[in-house]
């Protein structure tokens, strides 16, 4: 699963580091330590230019809202709901299956959070004793510190209610593509807590190597078993992960100190 990650580069840092050949500065956001579904995201994607003759696509780097909403969708309300597709169905899927043959996308992050459930807790909670467990947020990025690019689709959907020249007439909305969790031990791992990122989570979003981009990106790439062969997991041992604050818990705290690491688990969250 992927439901909160970092994203904290420059649109300047992501073109060089994808090879951008268009963006366009009033879609500028800010860095987001703390990034939450429904928020608008960077997104890295070939696609044509509007009004301009030449089909080839070109690379852009894109402000899309994080909650995929299918164009055959009636309204966008169950957009919040879609943040994640699996890699093991998203071919086949009614939801997905269109923006997968022909609108993927990378989502670049710092990395992404994930909560664990401390042993002390779930004792607890086995017990009967506590009805709401209190969960340790670890974050977890590329151990080199590369940029962790995760597979994505996105999609259009038309507001039916607007017309045409509204602003909101188009919504352009993206979701993260899912895999099974790593079960071998991270590349760096904190000495009290997970060694694996199974350990944290069942799942993990699918990150994309560099080798992989272009493939990935390229809209004339259509046929099934070809792309599928795409959602392959990365190489293991490229990620670390260690203990953050509980305070990004909260959307409402925001900053580069939530992914401060800790030398352990917070009281109470022990793994």
């Amino acid at each position: 699963m992927c439901g909160r990650y970092a994203a904290s580069r420059r649109p300047e840092d992501l073109a060089g580091i994808f090879e951008i050949e268009k963006w366009e500065p009033e879609e500028t956001l800010e860095p987001d330590y703390n990034v939450a579904p429904t928020k608008e995201v960077y997104a890295v994607l070939d696609r044509p230019l509007k009004d301009v003759e030449d089909p080839k696509p070109v690379r852009q780097l894109r402000k899309l809202k994080w909650g995929l909403v299918p164009s055959w969708s009636k309204t966008p309300e169950g957009g919040a709901r879609m943040i994640n597709a699996r890699a093991e169905t998203v071919h086949e899927k009614p939801s997905f299956r269109r923006a997968f043959a022909t609108r993927r996308c990378i989502l670049p992050a710092d990395g992404y959070y994930e909560w664990v459930t401390g042993r002390q807790e779930r004792d607890l909670e086995v017990e009967g004793r506590r009805k709401r467990p209190r969960k340790q947020p670890y974050f977890v990025t590329p151990a080199d510190g590369t940029v962790f690019a995760m597979a994505g689709l996105y999609e259009f959907w038309r507001d039916r209610t607007l017309p045409d020249d509204h602003p909101r007439t188009w919504w352009v909305t993206c979701s993260v593509i899912t895999t099974e969790a790593e079960a071998a031990p991270l590349a760096v791992a904190p000495a009290e807590g997970p060694h694996a990122l199974a350990d944290i989570h069942p799942r993990m979003p699918l990150m994309l190597t560099p080798d992989r981009w272009d493939d990935w990106l390229d809209p004339a790439r259509t046929d099934p078993d070809e792309l599928t062969s795409l959602l392959t997991p990365p190489p293991t041992g490229l990620m670390r992960a260690f203990p953050v604050s509980t305070a990004v818990s909260s959307v409402r705290n925001n900053g580069p100190e939530l992914l401060k690491e800790l030398e352990g688990p917070e009281e109470g969250t022990l793994f």
